[in-house]
């Protein structure tokens, strides 16, 4: 594999790229157009909404649906990669997502978006994992690797801030349908790409524990459509709860699976370490926060404030740089200064300051003051906060089960992501509906109520997300209180 690095270019020429770089190109840009979709339909959601007559908690699952099967699936397209090759899967999840794209871009109904939404997710759970051990494989142990898993990281985890921003410029300049078009050619130039400059990994024996991968998507799934729907019209209606139920069933029937599987797609063992369950609690509260709040800011901005989408998705050009710039230079500088466990506390604390700023929104809110503080100090607070929770995610895993928890990490991500919008979608509607019975029948008109509701809806969202966040700052200070300093991986 060395020589295939050092030597192989992909035609004759001093100006050539290796194929080692034009790999990584690849990897990157496939793990960036997965990541983004993550985030990148925010600040289309208003829009989509009128287009589509969405109710506003129905639009929650725009996102949701692509969360829950990106995670849920995630362990099993580590497994295939694993059976079946990665260069493989990794060239045909790559054309399913460019094919579920088109498909979303040209829905026409809320039903087929969200099918295409589902579709995405379930193709990036697949073309994400396969990503990272190419990479791997490119890049034996030491200098190389460092610099690689250093872009990669930077990639994942400004990906997610940056689709905020590209979202409002494709959704103003174009059409809303354009945030899923955009796939297209980038994953028609990865398929063009690599099959030409991608090695091939060996293939190793193994099962699928696709029972295991199906009940606990469907489980979360169900989870989230229950707490969502809970209250749809004001009061609960008969058989709500039936979804609650089936999903406790599920996520039952997914432990025994697991217990018994040969080869599971999440060891239960995993959760043995109280540093790295703990770590796995908090990544789930921090990124439902994050996302739940995103949300409700990126129709606020449109709807309260009037800005264009584009604005809208400038907006977060704060929150972008900020979390970048924590990530590549403010956690290699404090880590070894601070400790792990430090840098991870004080992370949460500025989050959730950052949070609690931002529920102070009003009708008078000005951008700078009351948005893009608030909004930076959540950059900076996540930005510190997530390389230790991902060091602790994976501190002590037996060698043969380091995949398995690299995996569980980026599952407990995305369904953290959208367990976490349900629950907050739950309590602000809560919240509007106990505040509409305390003010009775108003004579503002319907534009002033809606906006006087969606601001309401933001700072219980915000003040929510911040009690999320303190939550996970108590969990790790518990659970990491007796386990050895976290160090960088």
């Amino acid at each position: 594999m060395t020589g295939y690095r050092e030597s192989r270019h992909l035609a004759s020429g001093r100006n050539r790229l290796p194929a080692s770089t034009l790999a990584l190109v690849v990897i990157l840009a496939c793990q960036l157009m997965v990541v983004i979709d993550g985030t990148v339909m925010y600040a289309a959601l208003p829009r989509l909404r009128v287009d589509l007559q969405l109710a506003r908690a129905d639009l929650s699952w725009v996102q949701n649906v692509y969360m829950l099967t990106f995670g849920g699936f995630m362990l099993l397209g580590a497994r295939a990669g694993d059976i079946l090759g990665h260069r493989r899967v990794f060239l045909a999840a790559s054309a399913a997502f460019v094919l579920a794209s088109s498909a979303g871009g040209l829905a026409q109904s809320v039903h087929e978006l969200l099918l295409a939404r589902g579709l995405q997710g379930i193709a990036a759970a697949f073309a994400a994992p396969s990503a990272l051990a190419l990479l791997m494989l490119l890049f034996p142990e030491g200098e190389a690797r460092v610099r690689a898993i250093s872009l990669y990281t930077a990639v994942s985890g400004g990906g997610s801030a940056a689709g905020l921003v590209l979202g409002g410029v494709l959704t103003d300049f174009a059409s809303w349908r354009w945030v899923l078009f955009i796939n297209v050619p980038i994953g028609a130039l990865l398929l063009m790409l690599g099959p030409r400059c991608l090695p091939e990994a060996p293939r190793k024996g193994g099962h699928f524990d696709v029972m295991g991968a199906l009940t606990v998507t469907l489980g979360t799934s169900l989870l989230v459509y229950g707490l969502v729907r809970y209250v749809p019209d004001g009061a609960a209606r008969p058989g709500v709860a039936v979804p609650l139920i089936a999903a406790g069933l599920l996520i039952t029937a997914f432990v025994l699976i697991e217990k018994r599987a040969r080869q599971p797609i999440i060891p239960l063992s995993l959760f043995a370490s109280t540093q790295r369950s703990g770590a796995y609690a908090g990544r789930m509260l921090l990124i439902g926060g994050m996302l739940a709040t995103f949300f409700f800011l990126t129709q606020y901005v449109q709807e309260v404030l009037e800005l264009s989408a584009f604005h809208a998705g400038l907006a977060f050009l704060p929150l972008s740089v900020t979390q970048f710039l924590m990530v590549m230079v403010g956690v290699p500088w404090l880590l070894p200064r601070l400790g792990g466990r430090r840098l991870l506390a004080g992370g949460l604390l500025i989050a959730a300051t950052g949070m609690v700023c931002l529920s102070r929104v009003g009708a008078d809110t000005t951008f700078f003051a009351d948005l893009a503080l608030p909004i930076m100090m959540l950059g900076i607070g996540t930005g510190a906060a997530l390389v230790p929770l991902t060091t602790a995610g994976i501190a002590g895993v037996a060698p043969s089960d380091a995949g398995a928890a690299s995996g569980l990490i980026n599952a407990t991500h995305y369904i953290g992501g959208a367990m976490g919008t349900a629950v907050v979608v739950f309590v602000v509607d809560l919240a509007l509906r106990r505040a509409a019975l305390a003010h009775g029948p108003t004579g503002s008109s319907s534009e002033l109520k809606a906006k006087a509701e969606l601001t309401h809806a933001l700072s219980v969202s915000a003040t929510t997300s911040a009690a999320f966040f303190v939550l996970a700052l108590l969990i790790v200070l518990v659970t990491m209180r007796s386990q050895r300093p976290l160090t960088a991986a």
